[in-house]
Order: structure tokens, then C-alpha cells, then sequence
């Protein structure tokens, strides 16, 4: 009997003075789960622009995946976040974790302005939903290691026929927001579920049902 395909999710490293990450926490016990006859793997991402891109692109050769969903904390939201676009500029506010500041750089030199995810984000939206888990559609990945990768796995999609992918922004752990007064948090438990939630609705469903999900602002 052959392998099972793989899904692969990736989280990232602590950074900004964090001792942990809520991203990798939520990934984690994911690792090695059979979804729909697929095998997730997880790995965890440096938070340095350029290194966390290689990295990815490591595990995309490596394993082959049919689906990828890359995973980001997202400090001060209130709800985990699928998001919609990723775009083509790296513009730090803090140094990551190698001190790099890049402003106004490109991702990739040459590359479109933005790519969008061709997950079914909508659908998934409702999946963790239904899961018990707040969940909203993001405009924004913001600029800095996080929509980076994001930029980084849909330009490299391009060359693998078939793969989708996207992202999702999970907010501080309770242990972190109490760092953060008054700094909204979600049970790392729940984020896991939510996880598991999107992965076997983007795996069962082809397209994105049709209802609204966007910003005033």
C-alpha cells in the first residue's frame, strides 16, 4: 500500500520578546493526523524574512504536499483569521529574529502586486464556525514575516499544478495576553480544532460557497 498524501502546516517560531507561539502550539498535535486519507505534517518556520521562505520551499520539495495551510500569530485579534491576500511587500515594524528591518521591499522581485489563496475560505469559515471556534475573513496579512510567507507559498504554487494553499492568522494564547492587557485571546485547543475543521472542508470541497464575508473598512 502506498504512502497517504500529505497536507502540510507550518507555524512559526516565537518572536518579539514571545516564549511561544501560538501558531506552532496550535499545529503541533496535528502532526502525523490522518484527514480524509491524507497524513498532515507540521513545521515549524524561522520568523526571519528570506530564511522562513527557504524553509518552506525545503518542505514543499521535500514532501510534496497536496494541500498547504501556513499558520501566523496575529496579536490583537479577537478570531481566528483565514486570510484572503497576500502582497508582494515586506515593510517591518520590528526587527524579526535575525534583526532584519526590510521597508518598502518586494517578496519577490518581479512578482504580481498580490496573489489571493485558492482555498475555499469561505467554507472554512463556516467549518470552524460550526467547531465552536470565532472565525472571520482577513483583507489583510499585514506586512511582515507572515504575509511574507503567505507571498512566498502562492508565488511557488504557480509551479506545482494542483496544490492549493493559503493562510491563517490565530490570535495570542490566554498565557500571552495576560502580558498584554486587555489583549484578546483564544484556548490554543481551540485553534487546533479550527485547524482541523478547515483542513477536511478544504480537502472536500471544490468551490467556495457564495456568501458574504467582507470589511467596511
Amino acid at each position: 500500500m502506498s504512502d497517504p498524501q500529505t497536507l502540510l502546516l507550518t507555524g512559526f517560531a516565537p518572536f518579539g520578546g514571545e516564549t511561544e507561539n501560538p501558531s506552532w502550539l496550535a499545529v503541533r498535535p496535528l502532526d502525523g493526523a490522518l484527514i480524509d486519507g491524507y497524513r498532515v505534517v507540521a513545521v515549524e518556520l524561522p520568523v526571519v524574512f528570506g530564511e522562513a521562505l527557504r524553509a518552506l520551499e525545503a518542505a514543499l520539495d521535500r514532501h510534496a504536499p497536496a494541500l498547504v495551510l501556513c499558520v501566523g500569530q496575529a496579536g490583537g485579534r479577537a478570531q481566528v483569521s483565514l486570510e484572503r491576500v497576500a502582497i508582494n511587500v515586506d515593510d517591518a515594524r520590528i526587527p524579526d529574529n535575525a534583526g532584519n528591518l526590510p521597508v518598502d521591499t518586494a517578496v519577490i522581485e518581479g512578482g504580481p502586486a498580490a496573489y489571493f489563496s485558492n482555498l475555499p475560505i469561505k467554507a472554512m469559515r463556516e467549518a470552524a464556525r460550526a467547531a465552536g471556534v470565532p472565525c472571520e475573513i482577513s483583507q489583510t496579512a499585514g506586512t511582515f514575516v507572515c504575509n511574507h510567507v503567505f507571498y512566498g507559498l502562492m508565488h511557488a504554487l504557480r509551479e506545482r499544478p494542483g496544490v492549493r494553499g493559503g493562510f491563517v492568522h490565530i490570535p495570542y494564547s490566554p498565557q500571552q495576553a495576560a502580558a498584554h492587557a486587555g489583549a484578546p485571546s483564544l484556548p490554543v485547543e481551540l485553534a487546533t480544532r479550527a485547524l482541523r475543521a478547515m483542513l477536511e472542508t478544504a480537502l472536500r470541497t471544490g468551490e467556495d460557497v457564495r456568501i458574504a464575508a467582507g470589511a467596511t473598512h
